[in-house]
Order: C-alpha cells, then sequence, then structure tokens
C-alpha cells in the first residue's frame, strides 16, 4: 500500500466516521418535550412523530452509508477498478469511448446495489409517516427519465472533458475549465425550460387573489417577475417546498402545490419574499461565481496528479487512463471536499438569514415567513433540535429555531 493508497483510505474512513458520529450526536441530542415555540403548530403526538422520523431516517442512512463503504473498499481491494480497465480496453480502441464505458458502468453498478435502499426509503419509510404518493410507475420512469438524460447530456460533456484533458497538453485545465463553465451556464440557462419539464409539470399560476397579491408586491420591490408557476410536488410526497431557478428570461419561481394547500396566502407571499431575497442579495450570483471559481482550482490540480503513477497503483492499475484518474482523484480530493463543504454551509446559512431578513423588512412579512417556517417543520417532519455539530456538516439552512430567532431580534 503505498502513500496514495493510505491517504485515501483513512480519509474515506475518519469521513465516514465523523459523519456517523454526527448522525449519533443528532438523534442523542432530541428533547422529548416540545419546544414552546412550536406548541401552536404541533401536538405533542405529532413531534413525537417528527422524532420517530429522523431517528428512522438515521439509522437507516447510517445502514446504506455503511454499505457503500464496504462495496467501495471490495471493489477497490480485490483490483475491480483494473478489472473494469482492461474490459473496455476490448470494446474500443478510443480512449474516450473507454472513458465513457468505464464511468458508464460504475455509476450503473452503484445504482443497482444502492436501488434497494432507494426503494425501501421511498416505499416503507417514507410510505410508513405519510409522505409517500409515488408509484411504482412513476418510481421506474423517473429511473428511465435520469438515465435519457445521463445519455443526451451527461456522456457528451464527459466526452469534452476526456477530450481536452487528453489532448490539450500544458493548458488542458484551462480549456477544460472555459467548457465547463460554458456549459453549466447554458444548463442553468435551458434547465427550467426543457429539463425539468420532463419530472415535473409547471402550471402558471392562475389569476386570482394570490397572485394579485404577489405580482403587487413584485411590483413595489421592483423584482421583474413574470414566471410564476405551481409544481406538482404531490405526485412524489406530501412534503411542501418552493424554490428559484434560472437566470436571466429564463428564471422562474415554482411553488409546490402541497405548499399552497398547507399556507395562507400571506405566509406563502412570505416565501416568496425570502426566495426573491436570494435574487436582491445577489445570493445566486455569488454561488455560480463560487462554483465556477472552485471547479478551476479542481481542474489544476486533477490535471497535475492524472499523471502521478503512484495515485493509479494505489488502485492496482496496470496502465494510466484518465477517465480511471478521473475517479482516483475524486477519492483523493474528498477530505478538502467535506471541508470546503463546510464552510459552503456556513456561507449558505448566512445567505438565509439574509433572505429572511429581507422578507422581514420589506413588507413587513416577518410573522408570517415564522408562521410558514413552523408549518413546514410540522408538514416535513422537520428535526427541531439537530445537534450542532451535524448542523455544521450537513445543514445548509439555519435550523428553525435559529431562524425564528433571528427573524424576532
Amino acid at each position: 500500500m503505498n502513500i496514495y493508497a493510505l491517504i485515501i483510505l483513512t480519509t474515506i474512513i475518519i469521513i465516514f466516521i465523523l459523519n456517523t458520529v454526527s448522525e449519533w450526536l443528532n438523534l442523542s441530542y432530541m428533547k422529548p418535550e416540545l419546544p414552546s415555540e412550536f406548541k401552536d403548530i404541533y401536538s405533542q403526538e405529532e413531534y413525537e412523530k417528527s422524532q420517530n422520523y429522523t431517528t428512522e431516517k438515521t439509522k437507516f442512512g447510517i445502514l446504506s452509508e455503511s454499505f457503500e463503504l464496504i462495496l467501495t473498499l471490495c471493489f477497490w481491494f480485490i483490483g475491480g477498478f483494473n478489472f473494469l480497465d482492461k474490459f473496455v480496453v476490448g470494446l474500443s480502441d478510443s480512449s474516450i469511448i473507454q472513458g465513457l464505458y468505464f464511468i458508464s458502468f460504475l455509476i450503473i453498478g452503484q445504482s443497482i446495489f444502492t436501488l434497494p435502499f432507494s426503494i425501501y426509503s421511498t416505499f416503507v419509510i417514507e410510505e410508513k409517516y405519510g409522505f409517500n404518493k409515488t408509484t411504482i410507475k412513476l418510481f421506474i420512469m423517473d429511473i428511465l427519465k435520469s438515465i435519457f438524460l445521463g445519455a443526451i447530456i451527461g456522456l457528451p460533456i464527459l466526452a469534452g472533458i476526456l477530450y481536452l484533458l487528453g489532448g490539450m497538453g500544458l493548458y488542458a485545465w484551462l480549456y477544460t475549465w472555459v467548457g465547463l463553465t460554458i456549459v453549466s451556464l447554458l444548463i442553468t440557462y435551458i434547465a427550467p425550460t426543457w429539463i425539468m419539464p420532463i419530472f415535473n409539470k409547471f402550471t402558471p399560476l392562475e389569476d386570482g387573489k394570490l397572485k394579485s397579491i404577489i405580482m403587487n408586491y413584485a411590483k413595489k420591490i421592483e423584482f421583474p417577475l413574470k414566471n410564476l408557476f405551481i409544481i406538482d410536488g404531490s405526485k412524489r410526497s406530501t412534503k411542501s417546498n418552493a424554490f428559484f431557478t434560472g437566470f436571466g428570461k429564463n428564471k422562474k419561481i415554482a411553488l409546490y402545490d402541497t405548499l399552497l394547500e398547507k399556507q395562507s396566502d400571506k405566509e406563502i407571499l412570505a416565501i416568496l419574499a425570502h426566495e426573491i431575497g436570494h435574487y436582491k442579495k445577489k445570493h445566486i450570483l455569488k454561488s455560480m461565481i463560487i462554483s465556477i471559481l472552485h471547479t478551476g482550482v479542481l481542474l489544476f490540480l486533477l490535471q497535475y496528479f492524472l499523471t502521478s503513477e503512484g495515485l493509479y497503483e494505489a488502485f492496482y492499475m496496470e496502465r494510466m487512463s484518465i477517465f480511471a484518474g478521473l475517479i482516483f482523484f475524486s477519492m483523493l480530493f474528498s477530505p478538502i471536499e467535506m471541508i470546503l463543504s463546510i464552510f459552503m454551509n456556513i456561507l449558505s446559512r448566512k445567505n438565509e438569514y439574509e433572505a429572511d431578513k429581507f422578507a422581514k423588512e420589506n413588507g413587513d412579512l416577518g410573522e408570517y415567513l415564522i408562521s410558514a417556517l413552523k408549518k413546514l417543520s410540522l408538514n416535513n417532519l422537520s428535526n427541531l433540535t439537530p445537534h450542532p455539530f451535524y448542523t455544521l456538516l450537513n445543514y445548509s439552512h439555519p435550523t428553525v429555531m435559529d431562524r425564528i430567532k433571528a427573524l424576532r431580534s
């Protein structure tokens, strides 16, 4: 076992231990008494149900994560990567086609082994707690649609990456960075119109009191709102959400139909004001810039490690190939990614506070947003008292209690 193998194995295990510890701490941190802030929304029975849901999801998550870790290590140490590399060499003389086969087989193999966990989570746990509305037909169709999108979008992008990294010399990382940036911006632009409707139906919000309230608010704060849609989230789950997507003329605000059923007009307006706050505070633009810079640094480092023989020897490879190097580098870089994700979560939580503040200060919607957040937490059976360490590692949003305190301060 060389230094690369030792580093990767150690970090994989450490990350697994940290995640598992945070999850057990999260379970032990739950309080039996319903927080007084939520007594106007929750009953004691509903609160206990939310804790049972968190417990069951967490324990099942630890089981599935353990399985994936064992699966990865077994495949690694029996020489699975080298075996697969030899297999794809016999399928084509083109290194790009070999790479497409190599990475596709890995993704398909992982999907097959983890499919039972996805099925159990959807049709047993989510069903047990009254969330699941997904039919077997819809579940299968979602898988087929994902495969279709991966084939027509993912494979050409992967082929382009392999071509640029393998044939552009010293500045291959730079050409790849520019190419990926253009493609990612293009996908972000077209996704609301061409990609997302493949999975969900977007229906324009009908004329009426709610639409009038929203359009008047948007005009008042000078937000160019044209596309306001209802998304049929209820066909998969009873959970509620709202989101802002796209940019330019293709930007959309989408409300789950389940949200309209559970929230008042003013509460929905408060949620929309929060989403508009992200736009007004330029959070989306800043996140895109950070993501682009992150990709550039990643590709710069990747090009260096793609030529490191030790990295390939760590996985018992008999030859060096760019497509295998992509996988190995992602595993080598995983601890750095985990650290970066913590800082990105901190930034994201800061942005959420700012968007909440925007809703409070623009339209005096603070109390309505508090009420909406409480209802969302009940409807989604959220954990009201997560452990701080678990929050640090996993939460891109502040806890609902922290958001309420900030809105009232």
